[in-house]
């Protein structure tokens, strides 16, 4: 990235989920725009030690109070926060009856209820500045449902619905959301999904285990969400923005608005080999 287009606007930032994958490239990103970047991960010590780059424990399934102290804690040491970009999230493969319900609470509470709670303590930190942005890495999941990922399609469906929310109420107080929704990129998520191993699972979701292992494989990389990102910075408005290839980005969305229901889930089956 030759110059920068984010400062001075973007002085500071806090990136969940920077240990790798996606939420590490919204980090290197930043940094190279010249921001101060405080990036969380369960385990801080896969984060990189970076000048201007500040690592941050933070785990999803700590809860709401950990989430508003950490909020807290980047306003404090940044002088006053700029960026949210909450990328944090995971999925539990497997079939509705093969997961216990606390399984599907854990997920839902994890990025839904913690996901609320960091955008009501950043839109606070915010409001009395009357400037900031709210990012929210949801997802393409939540338009079109990645079989044996329940509890993940709902809680990013619920997130979209949330971020939708924020643009009406941070658009009051000049605060700009925005609802990042990557496709498949190559972030080993799928690696890091099962409750169990893919073996004790049914022939049909072995199948689509495959299937995902083969399609993120063959998935963009991640700084290709990074530049998608920094372009919709740089625009500095509220919407809906689509990372990923042009298939999932532009033909599939089209598709889905045009084609009949029925055509949709025989085609998504076929996509995901779940029949």
């Amino acid at each position: 990235m030759s110059r920068t287009i984010l400062s001075p606007r973007i002085r500071t930032a806090l990136v969940t989920g920077a240990g790798g994958g996606l939420g590490r490239a919204f980090a290197e990103m930043l940094l190279a725009e010249g921001v101060e970047v405080w990036g969380t991960s369960r385990r801080p010590d896969s984060l990189p030690m970076r000048e201007r780059f500040h690592p941050v424990g933070f785990d999803l399934v700590a809860g709401d109070l950990a989430a508003e102290a950490l909020i807290a804690r980047v306003e404090r040491e940044s002088g006053g926060l700029d960026l949210l970009v909450h990328n944090a999230g995971f999925g539990v493969f497997g079939g509705l009856l093969d997961q216990p319900l606390a399984v599907w609470r854990a997920q839902l509470d994890a990025m839904l209820g913690v996901s609320f709670a960091l955008d009501r303590a950043a839109l606070a930190a915010m409001t009395p500045r009357r400037r900031g942005t709210i990012v929210n890495v949801t997802s393409m999941a939540a338009e079109f449902s990645i079989p044996y990922l329940a509890g993940y399609n709902v809680a990013k469906a619920g997130l979209v619905a949330l971020t939708e929310s924020l643009m009406f109420e941070a658009g009051e107080a000049g605060i700009t959301a925005i609802d990042f929704r990557p496709g498949d990129y190559r972030t080993g998520f799928n690696k890091s999904m099962f409750a169990a191993p893919p073996s004790s699972c049914s022939d049909s979701a072995r199948r689509v285990a495959r299937r995902l292992d083969a399609i993120l494989a063959a998935a963009p990389r991640p700084e290709h969400a990074a530049r998608d990102l920094r372009r919709a910075l740089a625009r500095g408005r509220s919407g809906v923005v689509r990372s990923g290839s042009f298939f999932q980005t532009v033909l599939a969305p089209l598709g889905a608005r045009l084609a009949p229901l029925a055509l949709r889930r025989a085609v998504m089956a076929r996509y995901f080999a779940a029949r």
